[in-house]
């Protein structure tokens, strides 16, 4: 079966590094600086130790090798979003989403494939937020990738307008780098 599989981007991950190193720096300065004060030593740990996180959290992403979508003419799937692959046939449109440069591509489904429909109150309170935020209950999240939001929306809902028969050569038409 041939299959498309978006992996993390190493470049986001070392801007992730280069962003959180001066404000660490910054932070063990606030500690050590001679004449400072008893709230500027205060401050400077609760810095250093908050944006010291991005370290094992950059690490993480770094060293996770597993793709993190996969498109295949079954579907679609999305480790961060659902269990499971996102048949086709269920997606009936798409669009993408930014939020503070953030890019997600959400998906309109029906109703009862809702992952909501199978949990509680508040998952389906939360599921009601964010459709008021003009999201949906799957959203793919292209925050660690490094690709073409625009463009990976244009082949989603190609392929879920696409026969069963054509979806297999539209995947091979589709390199990885084009995404980019």
């Amino acid at each position: 079966m041939t299959e498309i599989k978006l992996y993390k981007s190493n470049k986001k991950v070392l801007k992730l590094f280069l962003l959180a190193a001066p404000l660490i720096a910054a932070g063990i300065w606030m500690i050590n600086r001679d004449g400072g004060t008893e709230t500027d030593r205060i401050m400077g740990w609760i810095g250093t130790c908050f944006f010291s996180l991005a370290i094992p959290v950059g690490l993480f992403h770094l060293f996770d090798k597993r793709p993190q979508v996969i498109i295949n003419e079954i579907g679609i799937y999305d480790r961060t979003t659902h269990d499971e692959f996102i048949n086709w046939e269920i997606i009936k449109d798409a669009y993408p989403v930014n939020v503070y440069g953030q890019h997600f591509i959400c998906l309109l489904v029906p109703d009862d494939f809702k992952p909501s429909k199978k949990k509680g109150k508040f998952y389906k309170t939360i599921a009601k937020l964010n459709e008021a935020l003009d999201f949906q209950e799957l959203n793919i999240q292209l925050g660690q990738l490094d690709m073409d939001t625009l463009k990976l929306t244009e082949f989603i809902i190609a392929m879920t307008h696409a026969e069963k028969s054509k979806k297999a050569e539209l995947i091979k038409t589709l390199p990885n780098k084009e995404l980019s």
